[in-house]
């Protein structure tokens, strides 16, 4: 009897034993087939970059030294610098763009000893806030600024003194003298990647002249005469004011051939119209500036870099070299350069 009931119970325990394995393998096999069926884990999202910006710095440096040289010469030292800083925003249907550029640059002659001539000086900033008409569309309503003006007095010319030494001989621009600002509100038209034209009908700005002395030469307006003594000689000089207010319509174009990776060209017109001395003077008035730049990137560190800048503006006197004056000239200046460069830039 004993015997009967031992085997009995190890039958129970290996049936006991079978079915605790064969729930062990199922549930095994549910965890294996939800782990299967599970949907993967999906890394988040980059943020939206919204923002790109970039830094190029460019450093020339030229220098001519001559000893016992036949054909006759001068020693010179030339260093320019310029800087281009863009800052540009775009979400969706809006875009802000922002640019900054500075050049300036000086040499030094065996010539006129002790004078440091002033070769390159500019400050130019650009803004300018755009909305999209629609997703596909190639019209944008748009608000933009800008200013010029330069970091330092510009010499009329040098005179020499009788102990042989070099002196300015007055100035005929300066820091905020003159400096341009306009506001302007319009639509502008992009075609392609490489070229868009600004039309803003409606733009407003200041021409400002801080030096006294010069308000006259860009055509401030007269606030009080000159006093002259009896043999007419000028006792009190005539005042001007400091600022000119200008309102108009302006037409901005920029165009842009990338040639190459290491060739590229870039220009900007812009012609603005007052409407205001168009009324009073009954005649019309256009204020051009074109801007040209070509840029030849020779290696990772080297560029040639050849500019050119036109202005136009019938408010402002031109004194030449020579101290005659030129109304209403036509004023231009090209650069030719090799520089160091380097350029920081968002990825």
């Amino acid at each position: 009897m004993k015997r009967i009931a031992l085997t009995i119970g190890v039958l129970a325990l290996s049936l006991s034993s079978a079915f605790a394995q064969d729930a062990v393998r199922k549930a095994a096999e549910d965890a294996a087939a939800a782990i299967a069926s599970a949907p993967e884990a999906q890394a988040p999202a980059p943020a939206p970059k919204y923002w790109t910006s970039s830094v190029a710095i460019n450093l020339g440096f030229n220098n001519t030294i001559l000893e016992n040289w036949a054909a006759g010469g001068y020693n010179t030292m030339n260093l320019t610098s310029n800087l281009d800083a863009k800052a540009n925003y775009k979400k969706e249907l809006m875009s802000w763009n922002n640019r900054l550029q500075l050049d300036y640059g000086f040499l030094s002659s065996a010539d006129k000893k002790g004078i440091l001539q002033k070769s390159n000086d500019r400050i130019y900033l650009e803004s300018k806030w755009a909305y999209q008409t629609a997703p596909s569309s190639k019209l944008n309503y748009t608000a933009s600024f800008d200013f010029r003006s330069q970091f330092t007095d510009t010499p009329a010319g040098y005179k020499q003194e009788e102990n042989g030494s070099w002196v300015e001989n007055g100035i005929k621009s300066g820091f905020i003298s003159p400096a341009y600002t306009n506001l302007a509100l319009g639509i502008q038209w992009t075609p392609s990647s490489y070229f868009d034209i600004n039309i803003a009908p409606l733009t407003g700005g200041f021409t400002i002249v801080t030096n006294q002395a010069l308000r006259s030469s860009y055509g401030m307006k007269e606030l009080t005469e000159a006093v002259k003594d009896e043999e007419g000689n000028i006792t009190t000089p005539a005042t001007y004011a400091s600022t000119l207010f200008q309102f108009g319509a302006q037409v901005k174009a920029n165009f842009k051939l990338v040639i190459n990776k290491n060739l590229k060209y870039e220009t900007q017109a812009v012609v603005f119209t007052d409407y205001i001395k168009a009324i009073d003077s009954k005649e019309p008035y256009f204020r051009i500036n074109w801007d040209n730049s070509i840029d030849w990137q020779l290696s990772r560190f080297v560029k040639c870099a050849f500019k050119t800048w036109l202005i136009s503006d019938p408010n402002v006197t031109v004194t030449r070299e020579d101290g005659t004056i030129a109304k209403r000239g036509v004023q231009f200046k090209e650069f030719l350069s090799f520089n160091f460069t380097y350029t920081f830039a968002t990825k």
